[in-house]
Protein backbone atom coordinates (compact mmCIF):
# COMPACT_ATOMS: atom_id res chain seq x y z
CA UNK A 1 0.00 0.00 0.00
CA UNK A 2 0.91 3.22 -1.24
CA UNK A 3 0.96 6.05 1.46
CA UNK A 4 2.24 9.48 0.12
CA UNK A 5 1.58 13.24 1.52
CA UNK A 6 1.69 16.17 -0.53
CA UNK A 7 4.28 16.97 -2.05
CA UNK A 8 6.62 20.88 -2.26
CA UNK A 9 5.01 22.94 -4.26
CA UNK A 10 7.09 25.12 -5.44
CA UNK A 11 33.01 26.62 -17.43
CA UNK A 12 32.23 23.38 -15.60
CA UNK A 13 35.49 22.32 -15.00
CA UNK A 14 35.20 18.51 -14.31
CA UNK A 15 37.94 17.96 -11.09
CA UNK A 16 38.71 21.65 -11.04
CA UNK A 17 37.08 24.47 -10.74
CA UNK A 18 34.24 26.36 -12.41
CA UNK A 19 35.62 29.93 -14.22
CA UNK A 20 33.64 32.96 -13.65
CA UNK A 21 31.73 34.15 -17.04
CA UNK A 22 29.45 36.85 -17.89
CA UNK A 23 26.67 34.24 -19.56
CA UNK A 24 26.71 32.35 -16.24
CA UNK A 25 27.92 28.93 -17.81
CA UNK A 26 30.36 26.62 -16.61
CA UNK A 27 33.52 26.41 -18.79
CA UNK A 28 35.27 23.16 -19.21
CA UNK A 29 39.48 23.40 -18.76
CA UNK A 30 40.89 20.21 -20.28
CA UNK A 31 38.44 17.66 -18.93
CA UNK A 32 39.94 14.59 -21.46
CA UNK A 33 43.19 15.59 -20.27
CA UNK A 34 41.98 15.51 -17.06
CA UNK A 35 40.42 12.05 -17.07
CA UNK A 36 43.70 10.54 -18.61
CA UNK A 37 45.70 12.18 -16.40
CA UNK A 38 43.46 11.02 -13.08
CA UNK A 39 43.09 7.17 -13.96
CA UNK A 40 46.95 6.83 -14.60
CA UNK A 41 47.50 8.68 -10.50
CA UNK A 42 44.84 5.85 -9.83
CA UNK A 43 46.62 3.21 -11.45
CA UNK A 44 49.95 4.17 -10.37
CA UNK A 45 51.32 1.23 -7.99
CA UNK A 46 55.06 2.27 -8.33
CA UNK A 47 55.56 5.19 -6.68
CA UNK A 48 53.51 4.76 -3.46
CA UNK A 49 52.45 8.15 -1.61
CA UNK A 50 55.60 9.41 0.21
CA UNK A 51 57.42 6.64 -0.79
CA UNK A 52 57.93 7.91 -4.03
CA UNK A 53 62.38 8.68 -4.62
CA UNK A 54 62.07 9.24 -8.57
CA UNK A 55 59.44 11.78 -8.00
CA UNK A 56 57.20 10.42 -10.58
CA UNK A 57 54.21 11.56 -8.95
CA UNK A 58 55.28 14.58 -7.56
CA UNK A 59 55.92 15.31 -11.17
CA UNK A 60 52.61 14.05 -12.28
CA UNK A 61 50.90 16.21 -9.35
CA UNK A 62 52.51 19.00 -10.15
CA UNK A 63 51.36 19.30 -13.79
CA UNK A 64 47.97 18.59 -13.11
CA UNK A 65 47.93 21.35 -10.13
CA UNK A 66 49.68 24.24 -12.41
CA UNK A 67 47.89 23.02 -16.10
CA UNK A 68 44.72 21.47 -15.98
CA UNK A 69 43.14 23.18 -12.98
CA UNK A 70 44.93 26.49 -12.55
CA UNK A 71 44.54 28.41 -9.39
CA UNK A 72 42.44 32.23 -9.16
CA UNK A 73 41.84 33.99 -6.43
CA UNK A 74 38.81 33.08 -4.47
CA UNK A 75 38.40 31.85 -1.23
CA UNK A 76 36.13 29.28 -2.28
CA UNK A 77 36.52 25.22 -1.19
CA UNK A 78 36.44 24.93 -4.94
CA UNK A 79 39.61 26.99 -5.45
CA UNK A 80 41.50 25.44 -2.57
CA UNK A 81 41.04 22.12 -3.56
CA UNK A 82 43.32 21.12 -6.47
CA UNK A 83 43.38 17.70 -8.68
CA UNK A 84 45.20 15.79 -6.13
CA UNK A 85 42.88 16.93 -3.44
CA UNK A 86 39.59 15.15 -5.91
CA UNK A 87 41.78 12.23 -7.26
CA UNK A 88 42.43 10.88 -3.57
CA UNK A 89 38.94 11.77 -2.46
CA UNK A 90 37.63 9.64 -5.31
CA UNK A 91 40.54 7.17 -4.62
CA UNK A 92 39.58 6.76 -0.70
CA UNK A 93 35.92 6.63 -1.09
CA UNK A 94 35.34 4.41 -4.11
CA UNK A 95 38.64 2.47 -4.57
CA UNK A 96 39.65 1.44 -7.90
CA UNK A 97 37.90 -1.26 -8.92
CA UNK A 98 38.81 -3.89 -11.74
CA UNK A 99 36.90 -2.92 -15.33
CA UNK A 100 34.80 -6.19 -15.58
CA UNK A 101 33.29 -5.36 -11.85
CA UNK A 102 32.29 -1.75 -12.65
CA UNK A 103 30.76 -2.43 -16.47
CA UNK A 104 29.06 -5.36 -14.66
CA UNK A 105 27.19 -3.27 -12.02
CA UNK A 106 26.64 -0.52 -14.59
CA UNK A 107 24.86 -3.05 -16.83
CA UNK A 108 22.99 -4.83 -13.65
CA UNK A 109 21.81 -1.39 -12.54
CA UNK A 110 20.82 -0.44 -16.24
CA UNK A 111 18.35 -3.45 -16.54
CA UNK A 112 17.44 -4.55 -12.93
CA UNK A 113 15.45 -1.34 -11.84
CA UNK A 114 12.72 -0.74 -14.04
CA UNK A 115 9.92 -2.12 -12.23
CA UNK A 116 11.29 0.76 -9.70
CA UNK A 117 11.51 3.18 -12.20
CA UNK A 118 7.88 2.63 -13.43
CA UNK A 119 6.72 2.65 -10.24
CA UNK A 120 8.61 6.15 -8.80
CA UNK A 121 7.57 7.57 -12.15
CA UNK A 122 4.71 9.84 -10.67
CA UNK A 123 6.38 11.43 -7.86
CA UNK A 124 9.66 11.86 -9.65
CA UNK A 125 7.53 14.03 -12.09
CA UNK A 126 6.46 16.28 -9.78
CA UNK A 127 9.93 17.08 -8.13
CA UNK A 128 11.44 17.70 -11.69
CA UNK A 129 8.39 19.33 -12.23
CA UNK A 130 9.73 22.21 -10.07
CA UNK A 131 12.59 22.88 -11.92
CA UNK A 132 11.18 24.73 -15.06
CA UNK A 133 11.53 27.96 -15.33
CA UNK A 134 13.86 27.97 -11.83
CA UNK A 135 17.03 26.04 -13.37
CA UNK A 136 19.35 26.30 -16.01
CA UNK A 137 22.33 24.20 -14.43
CA UNK A 138 21.69 21.18 -12.39
CA UNK A 139 24.32 18.88 -11.34
CA UNK A 140 23.01 15.06 -10.27
CA UNK A 141 24.53 13.06 -7.95
CA UNK A 142 24.66 9.37 -8.16
CA UNK A 143 24.02 10.11 -12.02
CA UNK A 144 24.45 6.09 -12.93
CA UNK A 145 22.88 4.85 -15.97
CA UNK A 146 20.77 8.09 -16.17
CA UNK A 147 17.23 7.07 -15.17
CA UNK A 148 16.50 10.64 -14.59
CA UNK A 149 17.61 12.29 -17.28
CA UNK A 150 13.94 11.86 -19.54
CA UNK A 151 12.36 14.29 -16.58
CA UNK A 152 14.86 17.01 -17.33
CA UNK A 153 14.15 16.61 -21.21
CA UNK A 154 10.67 17.97 -20.19
CA UNK A 155 11.55 20.64 -17.29
CA UNK A 156 13.52 22.78 -20.01
CA UNK A 157 14.58 22.86 -23.40
CA UNK A 158 17.95 25.03 -22.42
CA UNK A 159 18.88 23.08 -19.10
CA UNK A 160 22.42 21.47 -18.78
CA UNK A 161 22.60 18.51 -16.75
CA UNK A 162 25.96 17.81 -14.90
CA UNK A 163 26.10 14.20 -14.05
CA UNK A 164 28.56 13.06 -11.02
CA UNK A 165 28.71 9.61 -10.78
CA UNK A 166 32.73 7.53 -9.01
CA UNK A 167 32.06 4.48 -11.51
CA UNK A 168 32.95 5.55 -15.18
CA UNK A 169 31.58 2.49 -16.66
CA UNK A 170 27.87 4.53 -15.81
CA UNK A 171 29.37 7.09 -18.61
CA UNK A 172 28.21 5.81 -21.85
CA UNK A 173 24.52 4.10 -20.41
CA UNK A 174 23.99 7.73 -19.11
CA UNK A 175 24.94 9.40 -22.34
CA UNK A 176 22.46 7.17 -24.31
CA UNK A 177 19.52 7.84 -21.81
CA UNK A 178 20.33 11.39 -22.85
CA UNK A 179 19.96 10.91 -26.63
CA UNK A 180 17.13 8.36 -25.76
CA UNK A 181 15.06 11.33 -23.70
CA UNK A 182 15.74 13.98 -26.51
CA UNK A 183 18.16 15.87 -24.33
CA UNK A 184 20.94 17.01 -26.41
CA UNK A 185 24.46 15.28 -25.32
CA UNK A 186 25.58 18.82 -25.58
CA UNK A 187 23.99 19.47 -22.66
CA UNK A 188 24.90 16.54 -20.55
CA UNK A 189 28.30 16.31 -19.06
CA UNK A 190 29.52 13.09 -16.89
CA UNK A 191 31.63 13.65 -14.29
CA UNK A 192 33.85 11.07 -12.55
CA UNK A 193 33.91 12.14 -8.68
CA UNK A 194 32.38 11.61 -5.39
CA UNK A 195 29.59 13.00 -3.40
CA UNK A 196 31.99 14.35 -0.86
CA UNK A 197 34.44 16.31 -2.96
CA UNK A 198 32.15 18.02 -5.86
CA UNK A 199 34.41 19.92 -8.26
CA UNK A 200 32.42 22.52 -8.84
CA UNK A 201 32.75 26.16 -7.63
CA UNK A 202 30.86 27.84 -4.94
CA UNK A 203 27.57 28.36 -5.87
CA UNK A 204 27.42 27.45 -9.23
CA UNK A 205 24.31 25.50 -10.09
CA UNK A 206 20.68 26.20 -9.79
CA UNK A 207 19.64 22.89 -8.56
CA UNK A 208 21.09 19.67 -7.43
CA UNK A 209 19.23 16.28 -7.56
CA UNK A 210 20.29 12.88 -6.02
CA UNK A 211 18.22 9.75 -6.04
CA UNK A 212 18.99 6.66 -4.04
CA UNK A 213 22.87 7.93 -3.79
CA UNK A 214 23.21 9.16 0.43
CA UNK A 215 22.56 5.52 0.96
CA UNK A 216 26.42 4.66 -0.34
CA UNK A 217 28.16 7.56 0.36
CA UNK A 218 30.35 7.27 2.97
CA UNK A 219 29.66 10.33 4.60
CA UNK A 220 25.86 11.54 4.11
CA UNK A 221 26.36 15.06 6.46
CA UNK A 222 29.67 15.55 3.91
CA UNK A 223 27.92 15.23 1.04
CA UNK A 224 25.11 17.57 2.46
CA UNK A 225 27.59 20.57 2.80
CA UNK A 226 29.07 20.09 -0.42
CA UNK A 227 25.41 20.16 -2.08
CA UNK A 228 24.92 23.45 0.14
CA UNK A 229 28.45 24.51 -1.11
CA UNK A 230 27.40 24.40 -4.77
CA UNK A 231 24.27 25.51 -4.98
CA UNK A 232 23.54 29.09 -5.73
CA UNK A 233 21.18 31.63 -3.09
CA UNK A 234 17.59 29.64 -3.34
CA UNK A 235 19.05 26.83 -5.39
CA UNK A 236 17.00 23.60 -5.16
CA UNK A 237 17.91 20.12 -3.84
CA UNK A 238 15.63 17.19 -5.03
CA UNK A 239 15.79 13.74 -3.04
CA UNK A 240 14.57 10.41 -3.47
CA UNK A 241 15.99 8.30 -0.73
CA UNK A 242 15.35 5.05 0.87
CA UNK A 243 15.60 4.86 4.86
CA UNK A 244 15.78 2.85 7.85
CA UNK A 245 11.93 1.48 8.62
CA UNK A 246 10.72 2.04 12.18
CA UNK A 247 12.18 0.32 15.17
CA UNK A 248 10.54 -2.55 16.08
CA UNK A 249 9.03 -3.38 12.81
CA UNK A 250 10.19 -6.95 11.19
CA UNK A 251 11.25 -5.01 8.24
CA UNK A 252 13.70 -2.82 10.16
CA UNK A 253 15.10 -6.17 11.86
CA UNK A 254 15.58 -8.03 8.50
CA UNK A 255 17.46 -4.44 6.92
CA UNK A 256 19.51 -5.22 10.16
CA UNK A 257 20.51 -8.76 9.51
CA UNK A 258 20.71 -7.94 5.72
CA UNK A 259 23.11 -4.23 5.93
CA UNK A 260 26.77 -5.61 5.90
CA UNK A 261 25.65 -7.95 2.80
CA UNK A 262 24.07 -4.95 1.30
CA UNK A 263 26.55 -3.09 1.34
CA UNK A 264 29.07 -5.28 -0.11
CA UNK A 265 26.76 -6.72 -3.32
CA UNK A 266 24.99 -3.26 -3.62
CA UNK A 267 28.68 -1.01 -4.15
CA UNK A 268 28.26 0.74 -0.21
CA UNK A 269 24.34 1.27 -0.27
CA UNK A 270 23.44 0.98 3.70
CA UNK A 271 19.55 -0.23 4.47
CA UNK A 272 19.50 1.23 8.14
CA UNK A 273 20.32 5.15 7.36
CA UNK A 274 18.13 7.49 8.20
CA UNK A 275 18.95 9.82 5.84
CA UNK A 276 15.57 12.32 6.22
CA UNK A 277 16.52 13.17 9.86
CA UNK A 278 19.73 14.22 7.98
CA UNK A 279 18.66 16.19 5.23
CA UNK A 280 16.34 17.83 7.56
CA UNK A 281 19.22 19.00 9.96
CA UNK A 282 21.86 19.82 7.53
CA UNK A 283 20.95 23.85 7.72
CA UNK A 284 18.34 24.17 4.51
CA UNK A 285 16.52 27.45 4.80
CA UNK A 286 13.17 25.16 4.22
CA UNK A 287 12.67 21.63 3.75
CA UNK A 288 9.71 19.54 2.31
CA UNK A 289 9.73 15.95 3.34
CA UNK A 290 7.14 13.74 2.36
CA UNK A 291 7.60 9.66 3.01
CA UNK A 292 5.52 6.25 0.63
CA UNK A 293 5.91 3.00 0.55
CA UNK A 294 6.59 1.01 -2.84
CA UNK A 295 5.73 -2.78 -3.67
CA UNK A 296 8.81 -2.85 -6.23
CA UNK A 297 11.31 -1.49 -3.32
CA UNK A 298 11.69 -4.78 -0.81
CA UNK A 299 13.51 -4.02 1.52
CA UNK A 300 14.83 -0.34 0.73
CA UNK A 301 11.45 0.28 2.32
CA UNK A 302 10.56 3.54 3.51
CA UNK A 303 11.26 5.65 1.02
CA UNK A 304 11.47 9.82 1.48
CA UNK A 305 11.25 12.36 -1.37
CA UNK A 306 11.09 16.07 -1.12
CA UNK A 307 12.82 19.60 -1.78
CA UNK A 308 15.03 21.48 0.19
CA UNK A 309 15.89 25.05 -0.79
CA UNK A 310 19.31 26.77 0.29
Amino acid sequence: MILRTPLFSSGIAPRGKITSRTDSSPTRVNSDASRSTARSLAQDSFCPSGLCSCGRRRFIEAAVATSLFPICPSTSVASKLQANDYTAMLRKVHPPRPDWYEEFYASVLNSGMQAYEDEIAGYKSELFASLKGKAQQVLELGIGTGPNLKYYAAADSGLRVFGVDPNQKMERYAKAAAVASGLPLSNFEFIQAVGEAIPLDDASVDAVVGTLVLCSVKDVDKTLKEIKRVLRPAGLYLFVEHVAAKDGTTLRFIQSVLDPLQQTLADGCHLTRETGKNISGSGFSGVELSMTSLSSASIINPQIYGIACK
